[in-house]
């Protein structure tokens, strides 16, 4: 018994070609909303635990947490302006502006690197002082091992 190969052949055709098209137009949308969701918020919504500080990297996981010693918890998160995660080894020796969080045991848990704007919000945590101690101010004498004896400062 023959069969109509040409009519069957043609029926399995058109769908493919529609197919194709339909697919065609669908990655053309698609791409246009990937664009849309890679968009960063300028203001990032932070925990209310979240402190402000000054973070200074200096041997993971050793930091100075505005100017004072601190350490980083086992498995930190670190996320920097654009809300990626980095490795605190990438941030060595950078004093940066940071939000912070601490876990259970008081080490630093989660930080955000703040932006500009982010910055701009009043948080608790970082304290400054507006006064300065004499001792602080003034620069003690310093030897270049060029001055005579008879000018080296005295003391009383």
């Amino acid at each position: 018994m023959k069969r109509c190969l040409h009519f069957l052949s043609l029926s399995l055709a058109l769908p493919a070609a529609v197919i194709a098209v339909l697919m065609t137009l669908a990655s053309l949308f698609a791409t246009a909303a990937l664009a849309q969701t890679d968009e960063v918020p300028s203001v990032r919504n932070f925990p209310k635990a979240a402190l402000r500080g000054l973070l200074v990297v200096r041997a993971p996981p050793d930091i100075s947490l505005n100017g004072k010693a601190d350490r980083l918890s086992p498995g930190a998160r670190i996320r920097n302006a654009n809300n990626n995660f980095v490795l605190s080894g990438t941030l060595l020796g950078q004093e940066l502006l940071v939000n912070y969080t601490r876990d259970s045991a008081g080490l630093v848990y989660e930080v955000w690197v703040l932006t500009t704007e982010e910055a701009k919000e009043k948080r608790a945590g970082l304290s400054t002082r507006n006064f300065i101690f004499s001792f602080e101010g003034e620069a003690a004498p310093q030897d270049d091992g060029k001055t005579p004896y008879n000018q080296l400062p005295r003391y009383k």
